[in-house]
């Protein structure tokens, strides 16, 4: 099954590619914001986000919502 690229996790509302916050990101990976982070097994560890592709794509996309100017 082909997806078009609008359907793609860059084109995400949930999609972070770490640009925001100043962190460098690794070639086109970036968060997935959909769900929590998914927890760790030691308690004093950190949840972590799940790791996507720019180019991905799953079920729970949604468009960018762009802010009102």
């Amino acid at each position: 099954m082909a997806t078009t690229t609008s359907a793609q996790c860059r084109s995400c509302r949930f999609y972070d590619d770490h640009k925001l916050n100043g962190a460098a990101a690794q070639g086109d990976e970036g968060l997935c914001r959909f769900n929590p982070p998914v927890s760790q097994p030691g308690p004093q560890d950190h949840g972590l986000w799940p790791v996507v592709s720019a180019g991905d794509w799953c079920g729970h996309f949604s468009p960018e919502i762009s802010a009102a100017e």
